[in-house]
């Protein structure tokens, strides 16, 4: 049995995975990282990805890919504490002009990869007796806007599969919820932008007028949605809780869209 903690992380080089990965190394856990960029190519050679962890690059997307990261994984420990799934594609277009592949592509990385990756994570989770996962949906899950039906569609089933997979897994002492992030500062959101999924301005106005939206009055940053995962993950924090949704949104949902 491992003494410290081990959590698998995928989506790790982005704005949210790498906010998450910081943080639960700071706090004493070994960190398993997945991204198909490399995790030093996303901000430059300064930052390293934690030593006494392991970064695989690869496309979970991809079915044989999740069969070698998991190939990989089990080589490292014999048990994993905590599963963070956050990678996630978007495609900002509308929906009679997305394509099948396009949409398959959006459903095989945002809801396809957690199904697998739950199958194979299964044993690993179940032999710590008390694990935690944690889905990143997003508040599009719940209420969304106009051309970004694909994502949309998948972050609304990966919530759905959240509480499916809370009833199945929590016999094995496996907790499993959903962190639902509204508009998060990261290169996502701003890439979404550019392509103008909101339509109008340019990128700064738009995140200007994304963060006037929320009752907080600003857009998130990914540190903010790093801790809520922490907090769903650790079985000391959060042992009572499966099967939910925690929203970090600044309040965007909370007010009436007539006001």
């Amino acid at each position: 049995m491992n003494k410290s903690r081990t959590v698998l992380i995928t989506g790790a080089a982005g704005g949210i995975g790498r906010a998450t990965v910081s943080l639960f190394a700071q706090n004493g856990w070994r960190v398993i990282g997945v991204d198909r960029m490399s995790f030093d190519a996303a901000q430059g050679e300064a930052e390293k990805f934690p030593k006494n962890g392991l970064f695989i690059q690869a496309d979970i997307a991809r079915p044989e890919e999740m069969q070698a990261i998991f190939e990989k994984v089990h080589a490292l420990t014999n048990t994993l504490d905590a599963l963070v799934n956050n990678a996630a594609l978007q495609i900002a277009k509308p929906l009679i002009e997305t394509t099948v592949e396009e949409w398959d592509s959006v459903m095989n990385a945002n809801l396809r990869s957690v199904f697998l990756g739950l199958k194979l994570a299964h044993p690993l989770l179940k032999a710590r007796d008390g694990a935690g996962v944690v889905n990143v949906s997003s508040v599009h899950a719940i209420q969304t806007s106009a051309n970004i039906a694909a994502y949309a569609a998948s972050k609304g089933g990966l919530l759905a599969l959240t509480r499916a997979m809370a009833i199945e897994f929590a016999p094995d002492n496996i907790r499993v919820n959903a962190v639902l992030p509204g508009a998060v500062d990261t290169p996502m959101l701003r890439a979404g932008l550019q392509r103008g999924h909101l339509g109008g301005e340019n990128v700064q106005a738009r995140l200007d007028n994304l963060a006037r939206k929320t009752v907080n009055g600003r857009v998130g940053i990914p540190s903010e949605i790093a801790h809520a995962i922490y907090f769903l993950a650790d079985n000391q924090q959060s042992s009572f809780m499966t099967g939910q949704a925690l929203v970090v949104d600044g309040g965007a949902t909370a007010r009436l869209s007539t006001e």
